[in-house]
C-alpha cells in the first residue's frame, strides 16, 4: 500500500505521471528481492534489467492522502522481453491506472551492455516464481 504524498501530486493536487513511474520501479526490485534475488545482489553480478517499454492508462487521478494498492504480475517471457502488468486501486478496490513494462536483463562490461537470451539459473528461477503469482 502507498499513501500519495505532496511530492507525488502535481498543483491541482492529483498524482503526477512520473510519480506512477517510480512506483514501478519499487514493485519491481520489491518484487524480485521476495522471489530470492534482490536488485542489488543483480547489479553486483554485473546484470541489469533496463526498461525497453512503458505503457500507462490513466483512468482515474488519485489526490493527495489516498491509499493506492499496487498488484504486479510478471507474466511469461516473451522472447528476450520480461513483460509486466501492474494495476493501481484506490483504497484497494477503484481502479486507478493500468501498467505494461517490458525489460531485458543485460550483462554490463564495461561500457558496453549485451542482451542475454540465456538466462543466470538464479535469474530464470526467480522470474519463473513471479510469473506465478503470489
Amino acid at each position: 500500500m502507498k499513501r500519495v504524498l505532496p511530492q507525488h501530486t502535481d498543483h491541482a493536487g492529483v498524482m503526477w505521471h512520473g510519480a506512477y513511474v517510480s512506483w514501478l520501479e519499487e514493485a519491481r526490485v520489491e518484487a524480485l528481492s521476495i522471489a530470492g534475488l534482490p536488485y542489488m545482489q543483480l547489479t553486483s553480478q554485473g546484470f541489469e534489467m533496463p526498461v525497453v517499454n512503458l505503457q500507462i492508462k490513466y483512468i482515474m487521478a488519485p489526490s493527495h492522502g489516498d491509499e493506492v494498492v499496487m498488484e504486479s504480475l510478471c507474466l511469461p517471457r516473451q522472447g528476450v522481453r520480461f513483460p509486466w502488468e501492474t494495476v493501481f486501486l484506490k483504497s484497494g478496490k477503484d481502479l486507478i491506472a493500468r501498467a505494461e513494462v517490458d525489460l531485458v536483463l543485460v550483462k554490463v562490461d564495461g561500457k558496453s551492455r549485451k542482451i542475454l537470451r540465456n538466462l543466470p539459473l538464479q535469474v530464470e528461477e526467480a522470474l519463473i516464481k513471479l510469473s506465478k503469482g503470489p
